[in-house]
């Protein structure tokens, strides 16, 4: 599912989303580092994930740092704000060089926006569109 190589991964937002994600690349053995500016949304995580977490905010450059995203192989933005989502995944890629830099968006005008930024998004709206439309 996930390759054989041993992948750093940063996930910023620790919702349900982003602790889904977190608690599977962790359990598939990857490296993980989940980012939050809230201690309690943590509690989402398992009790086998065995990543680390760090209450901040991501907008801080200073976090960003403190969060390794330098060393990332994946940078993934999970909040429910697709600001933030956009904000950070553009500093993870321009900034850090983070080769694959994923941002989950709700609002799919953006999605040309973040084509031209190259950075990977994924729409739940679409997402779960789709799969309505394929059942109907």
């Amino acid at each position: 599912m996930f390759g054989s190589k041993t992948l750093y991964v940063v996930i910023i937002g620790c919702g349900k989303f982003g602790s889904y994600l977190a608690n599977n690349l962790s359990r598939a053995g990857h490296s993980v580092v989940v980012v939050d500016t809230d201690s309690q949304s943590f509690q989402e995580l398992t009790a086998d994930f065995s990543g680390f977490v760090f209450e901040g905010d991501a907008t801080e450059f200073a976090v960003l740092q403190e969060a390794k995203v330098d060393r990332a192989d994946v940078f993934i933005a999970a909040t429910e704000n697709d600001n933030v989502n956009l904000m950070v995944a553009q500093i993870a890629k321009n900034f850090f060089g983070v080769a694959k830099v994923i941002a989950r968006l709700w609002d799919i005008r953006r999605e040309e926006i973040c084509r031209s930024l190259e950075i990977e998004t994924v729409f739940p709206t679409i997402l779960v569109g789709n799969l309505v439309l394929e059942s109907v």
